[in-house]
Order: C-alpha cells, then structure tokens, then sequence
C-alpha cells in the first residue's frame, strides 16, 4: 500500500512529506494507522545529523494508532486494537528483559538502523529502503511495527493524549519515580520543563519530594510547571541557587534531573547536589557539544552518584498501563500538556515552535 510520510533524506536536511511504498506485515508485526505522532526534540537531533541514523529516515518515535492488519506469529493484538508505541521494545527473552531492565532490551540494538527486527525495511522510496526511527516511523500515516513495541490502550481514552505516554511521559516521570529514586521529604530539582522535564517535575511530586524546583528559559513552560506541581520555578540559574541553598539549609539538593540536552548543563546540576546526592541525565542532546565534565576526585569523596536513564528505567509493559489509570483518576496530569496540533504538512512549523519555546509537546495529528 502507499502511505505519506516525513521523510529525512540526509543528515542537516529538511523534512519531505513524500509517498511511499508500505509493505505488508511479516512474523510478529502489525500494520497501523496512525492517529497522533509526538514532536520530540530526539527526531531533529537526527535530522540534524548530531544523533547519526542510517538515512533516508521516516521520522517520528513517539505516537499511538490503531492495529489495520497482523502478520503471523502474532499473540497479543488484533485488528481494531488501540495502541501506544514504545520506542524501547520488550522482547521479553534477552537478558535485560529477564533482569527487570527491558529499557535496555537488546533489540533496542536496531533503533538507529531503521529497520525492523529481521533486519529488513518496510518503507521503501522510488526503490530504497527507507528506515523508520526506534522501528516505528510515527511520522507516518501507516506504519508496520514490531508487536514488541506495541502497548494496548483503552478506546474510550484519546490517542493525541495517549501518544505522550510513548516517550516524554515515562522518560521524564520515570527519571524522577525509578532513576532519581525521589523518597518523601527529599528536594528534587529539575532542568529543563519541556516535554520530559514536565513530567519529571510530575514524578517527583508523586514520589513525595517536599520541594520540586524548576529552571527553564521559558516563562510559559515555568508557569505550567507549576501547575503540575512545582513548588518554585525560576527562569534564571542564580535564583534557583538562593532558593535551593535557603530550602537545604546550604546542604544542596537530594536529586537533580537533567532533562534538556544543553551544554554545561550537567555540570550546573552537579554543583547543586548535596553529598551523596545523586546527578540524573535524562536528556541527549549533540553527542559532540553535551558532555560531562567534572573532578573524579569531589565525585569519590562525597559518594556521588551519577546515572543514566533511558526511558525513565520503565518497564512500560507495567508503567504505560499504571500511567494510564493516574490519567484517569486525576492525578497525571496529560492534556495539559499538549501544547500545539499540527496536520503532517505542518512539520516543520510544529518544529520551529518547538525550538522557538512555543511548544511543549506538539502533536502531529494524522
């Protein structure tokens, strides 16, 4: 079949919404339309060429659609089903899967490759094979994914709301709930309220942290913050110092979660740690320009701890449905968090909002 779809046909180009050849699904696929595609800030490190994919590249590893068709082998979904992606699969056999570490399932292996587990592609172009980013290609009116990357959702819940849960969502609550491991009474800061950073803020308040600071540029994103839960939001660094110094008695914060891919950022998190404090990088960002610098000498004598957090350290197979019934009790808050509705031809818009601070999570919706 032939779908439509934005398209990075090489790295410092723009999105191309071009047809293409879709084929069916194989053993373990299925075959979806979807409905809404999240505008993460990871899609345009690969356009950009600073997170470096095979090319040419469907983009779009954030979403939620509806299953058209299955391929054989398939145990869990049906036609009809409504979905939310992980761009993480879970396997359920490799060592991390059987560890409790299925963010790190190897088959995560294939993320930047663009194809799909067997190694072959599903999208093709005048002839080429066209990769799809985390094997899912959410900026695509139709897609074939793997089974492994797919997580049932209620039908009564809406998808533009439910794609969220597919990337920012976890990546950023989890961080705070798994990664920082924020316990009640603790001072939590975050930097960086976009789409993960958010949800950070949303996770620390959950975990019981008495104070959860905020920095951002953005005073819209500082202001919804708050709303979310934030106990002080700052658009300038010397401020969140003061208060973070007044809030600990000069101790320094029990958690800081580095949610925005910016130089030096890291480092500003690092000073604002207690000892035995623990440092969170929950952002990318340019492999080339976002780097960790800091004394290995201060780090061993004050038992810093310093860690990782790929999708939040989530089991999504446990964690998206647990989201899922917080959403509908009231107490995560989802749409709030939408800030922008684009048609596929509006992508390059809903990006320039995103890089002009407009935007907290634009949605493609298809």
């Amino acid at each position: 079949m032939k779908t439509r779809a934005a398209v990075v046909f090489a790295p410092g180009e723009e999105w191309e919404v071009v047809e293409l050849e879709l084929d069916p699904p194989k053993a373990g696929e299925v075959q979806v339309q979807m409905v809404a595609a999240g505008l993460c800030h990871s899609d345009e490190h690969m356009r950009l060429g600073e997170l470096k994919p095979r090319y040419p590249l469907v983009g779009g590893h954030e979403g939620a659609g509806i299953v058209t068709a299955v391929g054989t082998s398939t145990s869990r979904l049906a036609v009809g089903d409504h979905v939310v992606f992980s761009f993480r699969p879970v396997c359920g056999r490799c060592r991390y899967c059987v560890t409790g570490k299925s963010n790190l399932c190897n088959e995560s292996a294939r993320l930047f490759e663009g194809c799909l587990p067997d190694g072959t592609f599903r999208f093709h172009h005048n002839g080429e094979d066209v990769g799809a980013n985390s094997m899912l290609g959410t900026f695509s009116e139709h897609a074939v994914v793997p089974e492994i990357s797919c997580i049932t959702v209620p039908k009564d819940l809406p998808l533009e709301v439910m794609a969220l849960l597919g990337c920012a969502v976890p990546t950023g609550w989890g961080a705070a709930v798994h990664s920082a491991a924020v316990r009640p009474g603790d001072v939590c800061v975050v930097l960086g309220a976009g789409g993960v950073g958010s949800n950070a803020v949303q996770g620390a308040v959950h975990a019981g942290a008495r104070q959860v600071m905020v920095l951002d540029p953005s005073p819209a994103k500082t202001s919804l913050a708050l709303t979310l839960g934030a106990t002080q939001a700052f658009t300038v660094e010397e401020d969140l110092r003061k208060a973070v110094h007044e809030a600990t008695h000069g101790d320094g914060a029990d958690q800081v979660i580095v949610a925005a891919g910016v130089p030096g950022l890291a480092e500003t998190g690092f000073s604002l740690l207690r000892k035995a404090g623990t440092l969170v990088l929950a952002a990318l960002g340019d492999p080339e320009k976002v780097r960790l610098d800091l004394p290995v000498a201060l780090v061993a004598r004050a038992d810093m701890v310093i860690r990782g957090s790929a999708l939040g350290e989530c089991n999504v197979t446990v964690d998206i449905p647990r989201l899922i019934e917080m959403y509908r009790q009231g107490s995560l808050k989802l749409d709030e968090l939408v800030s922008g509705r684009y048609s596929l031809d509006q992508i390059r818009q809903g990006y320039q909002d995103l890089h002009s601070g407009a935007n907290l999570r634009g949605v493609i919706i298809h």
